[in-house]
């Protein structure tokens, strides 16, 4: 039998990431690998797939942007629409993971996998994670338990959904978490331990567009300033996300400027900075879900 054909689509990141010294998971420069080394860093990938590249980016994912995720979107859907191809995996730094990720999978047409994967430590690190991640994410990618799930995050031998996947301490391996559902499953082998809870499912035509609206996130703290809004609303925002104290509690300084802002004809969303909520989604990933909203406005 032939072995699935996955095409790997690479942003760059610590996954690609080289330091001067094997001990040093810090200082490093993300982005020096090239898609096609990090494939050979890992051999027994040619047992899994049969593998195809893109450079799409090399960047650290810290300087990712919207303006970025439109070109992976349409990177992402041109390689699912190839009969070809059989699934995707793109590799992406760990700081932004977790927002280009969802916009892919609010926007992407689902069926074929797609797998987002990372690492913690630089290619040149000891014990390096990138690797084993790649080999489980590819593996992912292959199974056809991955089909229909929407877009996926393995990273230290876990599975998370695009929805759920947090990325929740600095340099740890296991950074990524799934916090009100824990992970999906396990990569190595595919193994899935329940289905994600899912919304409806739909494509946004992305060729027409060429930017995404403008959204900001407002951390509201003990004290914080009204006065935030309507300085976002002058920086041009179409829509603003307030990550609010507890269960998304707004201030009462806060209502008058609230209402001005929607008036205003800015869309304003409440969010829990917590994080932590079952029915409702983090400040980032409600920021990123706010972006595709207004395009369906437009």
């Amino acid at each position: 039998m032939s072995k699935p054909r996955i095409h790997l689509i690479a942003t760059g990141g610590t996954i690609a990431g080289v330091s001067a010294s094997a001990t040093d998971t810090t200082a490093y420069r993300a982005g020096s690998l090239t898609a096609q080394a990090l494939l050979d860093t890992v051999p027994p990938l040619a047992e899994l797939a049969e593998l195809s590249v893109e450079q799409l980016y090399n960047l650290d994912s810290k300087d990712m942007s919207p303006q970025h995720w439109l070109g992976l979107a349409r990177a992402a859907r041109a390689a699912l629409e190839r009969d070809e191809v059989d699934g995707v995996v793109i590799t992406h730094g760990t700081d932004t993971l977790e927002e280009s990720a969802f916009f892919l999978d609010l926007v992407l047409p689902p069926g074929k996998p797609v797998v987002f994967t990372c690492a913690m430590r630089p290619s040149s690190a000891l014990s390096a994670d990138g690797p084993m991640n790649l080999y489980g994410a590819v593996a992912v990618a292959c199974s056809a338990e991955a089909a229909g799930l929407g877009v996926l995050v393995v990273s230290n031998d876990r599975i998370h959904t695009a929805r759920e996947a947090t990325k929740a301490h600095p340099q740890a391996l296991d950074a990524f978490v799934s916090p009100d559902t824990g992970p999906l499953g396990w990569a190595r082998p595919p193994t899935f331990l329940h289905r994600p809870v899912r919304g409806a499912a739909r494509a946004i035509e992305l060729d027409a567009i060429d930017a995404l609206p403008q959204v900001e996130i407002l951390t509201v703290a003990a004290g914080s300033s009204p006065r935030l809004l309507n300085a976002c609303i002058g920086t041009g925002a179409r829509g603003i996300i307030l990550a609010l104290p507890g269960n998304s509690s707004l201030p009462q300084s806060w209502e008058a400027a609230l209402a001005a802002a929607r008036a205003a004809g800015c869309s304003v969303l409440v969010a829990s900075r917590t994080g932590a909520d079952p029915l409702a989604l983090t400040p980032l990933k409600a920021r990123v879900r706010l972006i595709t909203t207004l395009l369906d406005e437009e």
